[in-house]
């Protein structure tokens, strides 16, 4: 099983029917190092499934007094290839520690970063 971070439209039961075929079982995390951002999405898949023009995109500052709120999810691995599908080019896929001390899976600004795309 994976772990994912979520912070935004991931958290939306619709958006996860839609991406996963089911309703995901999460925890209560932080996410330190980051802020969010936000962008405007122009792929119309994801307009429809979200119903969000907006949406929040993680900024790394490596500030440790940063954190973001978020929702760990335990998907599987097709699970999380369909969320690689789902997040637009803005995004890319990293690695990070949470708060709680778990390593997950999170979608941040692909400018910015660290790491490379998975």
């Amino acid at each position: 099983m994976e772990l994912l971070f979520s912070y935004g439209t991931l958290q939306q039961k619709d958006v996860q029917l839609a991406n996963f075929g089911r309703e995901l079982d999460g925890s209560h995390d932080l996410l330190p190092g980051y802020v969010v951002g936000e962008i405007e999405i122009t792929d119309e898949r994801v307009l429809r499934e979200s119903g969000k023009r907006m949406h929040p995109i993680l900024k790394y500052t490596g500030n440790p007094e940063d954190a973001v709120s978020g929702t760990v999810f335990e998907i599987t691995a097709r699970e999380l290839a369909q969320a690689d599908d789902y997040e637009v080019d803005a995004y890319q896929r990293i690695s990070a520690l949470l708060r709680s001390g778990r390593t997950c899976w999170i979608y941040a600004d692909a400018n910015e970063a660290p790491g490379g795309r998975q």
